[in-house]
């Protein structure tokens, strides 16, 4: 078997249908769909097994409520197709994804293959996102390490499962930025990643995603999964080799993302001095990191202020923005 479709499910019963669906409906047939019914309380474990009896390629797991990590790892135990696809249950697919995938597999056999994806806001779809990444030849993170500056999501690449089976990596439950803690270190341990420049997944923002959040405190987190990270390429002695990619990774998530999710809240909550000087402990020379010169005329605008510790007018320029 190809394809094991993995869905966490957690009390996502008004979005689950259609991210089924959008499975169903691709022109492949050679893939199992598994969803994880993480401890819903919603009703959407009930309508978990309602679904599978739609198609003999779906299978329901229950158990505990364990988080997204834990749910996703319950998928990969269980998974019988030789690829991983992580879909979150609010989310979709495009129709031409799994055939597409399959192709691209039969004529590379990458460990990894990366792809685009959009944002769905109630019904509005965004602009493509595509990581700046070499198309049409293999690669991996040794001959190309800005694959370290790629965006960290589960869901917008698929994985041999044997590459979680052979490292032990494994996605953290119960934590924000499981992503960050997994997909970097399954970057360095591919043997070969290929990247699809075309959009396949549909990320439909919710007002209770991590990135609207209103749990400030737990933005402490990112603190957390970088001292993971980092931890993890010391151990594997990588950490001096791409020093400068996880210290642009830590500039885009830690710094810059998450001091910007904390400032809108509150300018003056002490995480903000605590992510400057995560960075100053950690990457000391991080304002002439050299890729600070790629960085957007925007982010750099705020990477520059939040150097200077001018918070209250990145909360304004964002605000700003926002009403645009």
């Amino acid at each position: 078997m190809k394809f094991s479709v993995v869905i966490p499910v957690y009390n996502v019963k008004e979005y689950l249908e259609r991210c089924v669906t959008s499975v169903l409906n691709q022109p492949c047939e050679d893939y199992e769909m598994i969803l994880v019914d993480d401890g819903s309380t919603d009703g959407s474990g009930a309508f978990c097994d309602r679904l599978a009896l739609r198609s003999p390629k779906i299978r329901v797991i229950h158990q505990k409520n364990g988080g997204l990590g834990a749910a996703r790892n319950t998928g990969i135990e269980h998974a019988l197709g030789d690829y991983l696809v992580f879909i979150d249950s609010d989310d979709y697919i495009d129709a031409s994804m799994l055939p597409d995938l399959a192709a691209k597999i039969d004529e590379t056999h990458a460990d990894i293959i990366t792809f685009g994806f959009q944002t769905d806001n109630n019904g509005n779809t965004s602009a493509v996102f595509i990581d700046p990444l070499p198309e049409n030849r293999i690669f991996t993170l040794a001959d190309t390490p800005t694959l370290l500056l790629a965006l960290p999501n589960a869901w917008n690449r698929i994985y041999t499962r044997k590459l979680f089976l052979e490292t032990g990596i494994r996605y953290p439950g119960r934590v924000w930025y499981e992503d960050i803690r997994t997909t970097t270190k399954l970057f360095a341990k591919a043997q070969s990643v290929v990247c699809i420049q075309k959009p396949y997944y549909y990320y439909v923002v919710r007002e209770n995603s991590i990135t609207r959040n209103s749990n400030v405190d737990r933005n402490h987190e990112i603190v957390d999964a970088f001292d993971d990270l980092l931890g993890w390429y010391r151990e594997n002695g990588l950490y001096e080799t791409y020093r400068d990619e996880l210290c642009r990774l830590a500039i885009d998530h830690l710094f810059l993302a998450a001091s910007v999710r904390v400032l809108m809240a509150d300018p003056k909550h002490p995480l903000l001095r605590e992510f400057y000087q995560y960075m100053q402990q950690h990457f000391p020379q991080f304002q002439s990191n050299r890729y600070v010169s790629q960085l957007p005329r925007a982010k750099k605008l705020a990477f520059d202020l939040l150097c200077k510790k001018r918070y209250r007018i990145v909360r304004a320029l964002f605000l700003v923005k926002n009403r645009l």
